[in-house]
Order: structure tokens, then C-alpha cells, then sequence
């Protein structure tokens, strides 16, 4: 192999090993705005690193090294987002991300058994 493919595989091995570790920062996102957040983050950070890398021969690197830092950056933005969306409404996201508002207190007393189920007084 001529240096020039050597150097591109390890390029390309850097930049694939920054991504896994990228999603695996950023798969721990909680609500659906800072999921989508680090969607368009990576993707347009991507984009611009690319650009500016390629001005300097190193466009996988300056891929890797934005996709990264703008999933990072998108996941930081949503996140606060669906913080406040949180503080302003009582609810719940659940696992498909759509938004459940929390249910109004019951007016009469009561109990939940063992098996979750609620019993009036």
C-alpha cells in the first residue's frame, strides 16, 4: 500500500471511531428536542468542518472534529429546551416523544395496591 491510502484509512478510522464516541455522549438525550438537537448539530457541524477542513487538506478530520462538537452543542440547546418546557407544563415525554400533560389531582381520597391499581376511600 502507497503512504497516501495508509493515511486516508487512518483518517477515516479516526473519524469513525469520533462519531461512535459522539452517539454514545449523546444517545443519553431526553427529550425530543434535544434528540433533534444533536441530529442537526452533528449533521450541520459536520457540514462546516468539512468545508474548513478540506481549506487545509484534512476535510474527514474537520468532519469528525465538527459533527462532533455541533452534536454536542445541538444536544446542549434542546436539552434546555425541554427543561423549559418541563418548568412551564407538568407532564411526561414518553418513549415515541410525543408530550403527555400530567393528569389533574383527584378531587377524593384514596390508595394504590401492590399492583398499581388506585382505590378510593
Amino acid at each position: 500500500m502507497n503512504q497516501h491510502v495508509k493515511s486516508t484509512l487512518i483518517i477515516m478510522k479516526k473519524a469513525i471511531l469520533t462519531l461512535a464516541s459522539v452517539v454514545t455522549l449523546v444517545s443519553c438525550a431526553t427529550g425530543p428536542n434535544a434528540q433533534t438537537g444533536s441530529v442537526i448539530g452533528a449533521l450541520a457541524g459536520a457540514g462546516i468542518g468539512g468545508i474548513i477542513g478540506a481549506q487545509s487538506g484534512r476535510g474527514l478530520e474537520g468532519a469528525a472534529i465538527g459533527a462532533g462538537l455541533g452534536a454536542l452543542g445541538g444536544n446542549a440547546v434542546g436539552n434546555a429546551k425541554d427543561q423549559d418546557n418541563s418548568r412551564h407544563q407538568q407532564g411526561y415525554y414518553d418513549k415515541q416523544g410525543r408530550w403527555h400533560p400530567a393528569q389533574q389531582q383527584q378531587q377524593q381520597q384514596g390508595y394504590y395496591d401492590k399492583y398499581g391499581n388506585y382505590h378510593y376511600y
